[in-house]
């Protein structure tokens, strides 16, 4: 059908235009009939704009207006004057249009829940009807800002002399991380392609290729459980420079947040960020990732504890344990139920238990008291700094585990006193250096890269490969804020013989060495760079940038946590006839 088209948007207007003759085209948010008075607020992606039908001007018209239902895509003419009761919430409030002529583009049924911010409805709801909700202004802006983040990201590599280069999609299955997702060959039956979970072995590969510096917003996969912060497909800045260092690469990076924090919301971030290292950060915070907005830190009792008669303690300091614990300011007036709550989440991070001293009005209460002497008690009080009205909360346990726990409880208790409120708008970067290179897998009996098995060890650490490879430190670096990763990378590996001693050390055979890596391996021998590089969490940094704590807020079409697109309705079945073609056969396991 023929309708007039816009002359400028619903966002656009302002008491400047008093007079202006203007075309409007966009959905109908709201309908208000006032006694055969009619407004409709017009909505496009730029914003709203009162539309106003006057009897007393056009009687016709306004009787056509009736007609007007929510939802529904409308062109309006009209003049631009100024609102007899301004809204001073949103930019055109000053004026509205007084319509001379209009038509419905296209009708629409009555939504399932109403176009608006700050709806309550069901999220399943919103995903199954996803091109409705992505009407509401408030995911809009944030795909504003992603769009704004993508321009930057852009320009800024090309002005620092990237290339950016397009890596495949289809590539060699290599599942020596996170699953793969799987796409099989019709034309080489039995066989499988690989959804990349990440281009690391085409960029340095590009290195090799003499690219020394490449980048790609680049959408990567992963078959793994999903979380808030989760989606099987996602999107990454990839990054590698060849002939640099880690401070080379770290700099590089910096220089982009401090772009992007000052385009898109006007601050400034100190630069250079501060950087601390994984033995620190998880000494400190119990996390490679700690949320430095607010302390919290954690102490360490185990020294002044070495001749307790506690028999829980006294087992861990026999077992190279760790006895720790964290200071809940003001935490003393938490009831009992709540503390029974936080020993219940504890358990959920292994705590077998979780120990505590209250301080409140002078007096000291535990139920641990009567197992500890005077000096042992004031040396924990001491220890974590405890003031009057204080709560002290204590893990015994393995080191990595005893800290982990106090690490989660520090976030638990951050949120449930609502500290993340408070900090909302801040922003703290951090960089976490010198991850181990290896992690052991008790269970597996073996070592497996903390990366991945491209990364370098630090050169100090070399002699540690042969004799203790767990003490090996890799020239590693993850990029922290708000206790969110939101990027990792590492200088890799360019000598053949170190790639070679990192891949005995993972404990794989020349066949599978070969067969995983094999053209990797092949490339190096003809004289790769020095080279390293980092990969950027794009919808991460959206999430951190627009103010949500849910990555489907930030991504167009996005999955459930258990994978599936509502929308749609994948995955799905498909047609015997195709998978005749592709040579696969189905069949149901048997418990």
């Amino acid at each position: 059908m023929s309708f007039l088209k816009r002359n400028i948007n619903c966002g656009e207007l302002r008491d400047t235009d008093v007079s202006r003759k203007v075309v409007l085209n966009g959905w109908a948010a709201t309908v208000r009939n006032l006694g055969g008075l009619i407004f409709v607020d017009m909505r496009d992606r730029y914003g709203i704009t009162q539309v106003i039908f006057e009897p007393e001007f056009n009687p016709e018209l306004a009787e056509k207006a009736k007609e007007i239902r929510s939802e529904f895509v409308l062109w309006v003419e009209g003049e631009v004057r100024l609102r007899s009761n301004p809204n001073q919430v949103i930019p055109t409030g000053l004026i509205e249009v007084v319509a001379s002529n209009f038509g419905i583009i296209n009708k629409a049924e009555l939504p399932p829940f109403p176009i608006e911010d700050g709806i309550e409805t069901g999220e399943e709801t919103k995903l199954k009807y996803r091109y409705l909700d992505l009407r509401r202004p408030e995911l809009q802006r944030k795909f504003i800002i992603r769009n704004k983040l993508y321009q930057i990201v852009h320009q800024y590599y090309h002005d620092n002399n990237f290339l950016e280069v397009e890596t495949p999609v289809l590539m060699k299955s290599t599942p020596e991380g996170a699953r793969d997702f799987l796409v099989p060959s019709r034309i080489n039956k039995g066989k499988f392609y690989a959804l990349p979970q990440s281009p690391q072995i085409f960029k340095q590969i590009l290195m090799i290729s003499g690219f020394d510096r490449y980048m790609q917003i680049v959408k990567c996969f992963r078959d793994e459980d999903l979380r808030s912060d989760r989606q099987p497909e996602f999107t990454q800045v990839d990054v590698e420079m060849s002939f640099i260092d880690r401070d080379d690469i770290i700099s590089v990076t910096e220089g982009l947040f401090v772009k992007v924090w000052k385009e898109i919301l006007g601050l400034d971030i100190q630069s250079p960020i501060r950087r601390m290292s994984y033995a620190e950060a998880m000494s400190s915070y119990g996390s490679d990732k700690p949320d430095l907005r607010f302390g919290m830190e954690i102490n360490h009792l185990s020294s002044g504890l070495m001749s307790t008669e506690f028999k829980v303690f006294q087992d861990i300091v026999a077992a190279n344990g760790l006895i720790a614990s964290i200071k809940v300011t003001n935490g003393a007036s938490l009831s009992r139920k709540i503390i029974d709550e936080l020993t219940e989440f504890a358990k959920k991070y292994g705590a077998k238990g979780l120990a505590w001293i209250k301080i409140s009005n002078g007096e000291i209460s535990s139920p641990i008291s009567k197992f500890l002497t005077e000096e042992q008690m004031e040396f924990i009080i001491r220890s974590n700094d405890a003031k009057d009205g204080d709560l002290i909360l204590i893990s015994s346990d393995k080191r990595n585990r005893a800290l982990t726990i106090l690490g989660a409880l520090r976030l638990e208790v951050a949120r449930r006193q609502g500290i993340f409120e408070k900090v909302k708008n801040n922003f703290e970067f951090l960089w976490v250096v010198d991850f181990p290179l290896f992690e052991y897998d008790e269970e597996a009996g073996r070592y497996f890269a903390m990366h991945h098995p491209f990364t370098s060890p630090m050169e100090e650490d070399f002699h540690l490969l042969d004799t203790n490879p767990g003490e090996v430190r890799a020239k590693a670096y993850d990029i922290v804020c708000n206790g969110a990763e939101i990027g990792g990378g590492s200088i890799r590996i360019h000598d053949n013989v170190i790639q070679q001693k990192m891949f005995d050390k993972l404990g794989l055979s020349e066949s599978e060495i070969d067969e995983k890596f094999g053209f990797l391996i092949k490339a190096l021998k003809y004289g790769a760079p020095p080279h390293g590089g980092i990969a950027l969490g794009l919808d991460r940094i959206v999430m951190i940038l627009s103010g949500t704590d849910n990555i489907r807020d930030v991504i167009a079409f996005p999955k459930t946590t258990s994978g599936l697109s509502l929308m749609d309705g994948s995955p799905s079945e498909v047609e015997l006839s195709q998978l005749n073609e592709l040579g696969i056969d189905l069949f149901r396991k048997t418990e």
